[in-house]
């Protein structure tokens, strides 16, 4: 007997596809030498989180549903008597992802959620910190299917990190674009 194990169809592609991409276009040795995926990690600031302590909660549910996973609250590091915040007080939400959610993930906000943001040109390819890592911020939750509008009191947005094992941005960023990522038409370099 035989049971299939389910493996995300990004995880699939990241093997069969852009790994051998990868090799050919910056000549590794080895496969192992190609970057990959490490972990996504999502952020989220809640405006307000202060004075109304619901809107954290609500905050760490849509980013649940969104991700798949329990997101977690951020706490404040230090006292700031302008903003009336004392330390440890519960100020976002975040998560981060690994494995097959990751991947899920990805799938989804590639292919369902950031075509539905209007005027979409594609994402920034600036937007890479110089070690291989890529952010990406989102303006309003309401892209994504899992969350219902008509629930929505307060629109939000949040920062995607992708974490990726590569050493240079230059690397990050021929692995995002194989994985499907859609930047801006880049003049080549």
């Amino acid at each position: 007997m035989s049971t299939k194990q389910y493996k995300p169809r990004l995880a699939s592609k990241y093997k069969t596809d852009v790994v051998p991409a990868l090799v050919k276009k910056f000549g590794y040795s080895t496969v192992m030498q190609a970057p990959k995926l490490e972990k996504i990690c999502v952020n989220r600031g809640v405006n307000g989180a202060v004075s109304d302590k619901k809107m954290i909660d609500v905050a760490i549910d849509e980013l649940s549903q969104i991700t798949g996973q329990k997101a977690v609250a951020t706490m404040s590091k230090k006292d700031i008597s302008n903003f009336k915040l004392r330390k440890n007080m519960p100020i976002g939400a975040r998560v981060t992802l690994r494995g097959e959610k990751m991947y899920e993930f990805l799938d989804r906000l590639v292919s369902v959620a950031l075509p539905r943001v209007r005027d979409f040109k594609g994402v920034s390819e600036k937007s890479f910190d110089g070690r291989g890592n890529y952010t990406l911020g989102v303006t309003e939750q309401i892209i994504f299917p899992e969350i219902d509008i008509d629930k929505v009191s307060k629109i939000t947005g949040m920062d995607i990190t992708f974490v990726t094992t590569a050493n240079t941005d230059e690397e990050a960023f021929e692995l995002l674009k194989e994985m499907g990522m859609p930047f801006r038409n880049k003049q080549n370099s």
